[in-house]
């Protein structure tokens, strides 16, 4: 063993000595160069350009008519266009998720009857266009006049005239709530298959049936999956409900429209009825933004500010003695 040491030593003297461990560098004495991204600022110039080139058009253009759009914004028939497009958009998507939640268990039911009803309903509603089914319900009457209620194969107890039954707002939330539940049933039998199945063995360990497993279990943890696509899909029926226009119901665009018919002023009025658009779409995407934090709150960040980001990117413009002192500043 002496001798295998005193070899060791030998070779080590022969190699230049031990080995040192590298002595530690001052942070102040990094010359650090920053990375220099050409195809960004080129990217950010040209936007900045077009910005530039659709806000001169949209002040210098006297076609846009912006004294007409101030005129008609807060008119009383595009108010209570916009309340009936409001209300069209809550009471479609509260049926809609409600028949989504039923036709997404039924969908996953063992049950084949069942599995296949619902895949049959999905497959319809999702496979025609919403504005042949807004049509197909508003001329039902065609088909059934009379619209019975009774007992299957047996006596009926209410005879309705269809004509009077199916308004054309009936028609309106018939189309827009049985479409909307095929699009619900899909996202909440994802969030549903997103939930481990250990779950539902562990519910049905504890004596659970089916439904306490999916009212108590699995659906409040398959909330995280089916909120974010349940606000896409409120925003996209804010604006879907301007398909009903076609059943000359009164909603944001067809009053819009009436108001443009009589008075030519076809652009003006569109913008107005775009503004309004907008501003319910972001009130809706900032309640959609809050719900999501709620129910899954490790999933967002704190995001750095707009302007500091900037900052971040103009680093390389600034003089090199300036980036030296803010290194510095970090480093500290």
């Amino acid at each position: 063993m002496a001798e295998h040491a005193d070899n060791v030593t030998a070779a080590r003297r022969v190699s230049g000595g031990t080995r040192r461990s590298p002595e530690p560098l001052d942070p102040g004495e990094i010359k650090s160069v920053p990375v220099r991204h050409p195809g960004r600022w080129v990217g950010t110039v040209v936007v900045v350009v077009l910005i530039a080139v659709l806000v001169k058009s949209l002040l210098t253009n006297p076609n846009y008519e912006w004294d007409v759009v101030g005129k008609y914004f807060t008119n009383e028939s595009i108010l209570r266009g916009g309340l009936l497009t409001l209300e069209l958009t809550a009471v479609s998507m509260a049926v809609g998720i409600l028949l989504g939640i039923i036709l997404a268990v039924m969908r996953g039911s063992p049950n084949p009857i069942l599995s296949y009803a619902a895949g049959v309903y999905i497959w319809f509603f999702r496979g025609t266009p919403l504005l042949v089914q807004l049509l197909f319900w508003f001329n039902l009457s065609a088909l059934y006049p009379e619209l019975t209620l009774g007992i299957p194969f047996g006596p009926q107890f209410v005879d309705v005239d269809a004509n009077a039954l199916i308004t054309p707002l009936v028609a309106a939330f018939l189309g827009l709530a049985l479409n909307e539940g095929a699009y619900m049933a899909e996202i909440v039998r994802a969030g549903i298959v997103s939930v481990q199945p250990g779950q539902h063995q562990a519910a049905a360990s504890l004596g659970m049936t089916r439904m306490q497993t999916m009212r108590r279990i699995v659906l409040p943890q398959a909330m995280r999956v089916i909120i974010p696509p349940t606000g896409n899909q409120t925003i996209a029926m804010l604006k879907t409900t301007s398909l009903v226009s076609v059943l000359a119901i009164a909603e944001l665009l067809y009053s819009a429209q009436i108001i443009y018919s009589r008075t030519f002023q076809t652009i003006p009025l569109l913008l107005v009825a775009s503004i309004w658009y907008l501003i319910a779409t972001s009130l809706l995407t900032i309640v959609q933004t809050r719900i999501e934090r709620r129910f899954a709150p490790d999933t967002y960040e704190p995001g750095e500010p707009f302007l500091g980001r900037l900052r971040g990117n103009l680093v390389w413009l600034r003089p090199r003695a300036a980036q030296d002192a803010t290194k510095g500043d970090e480093h500290r």
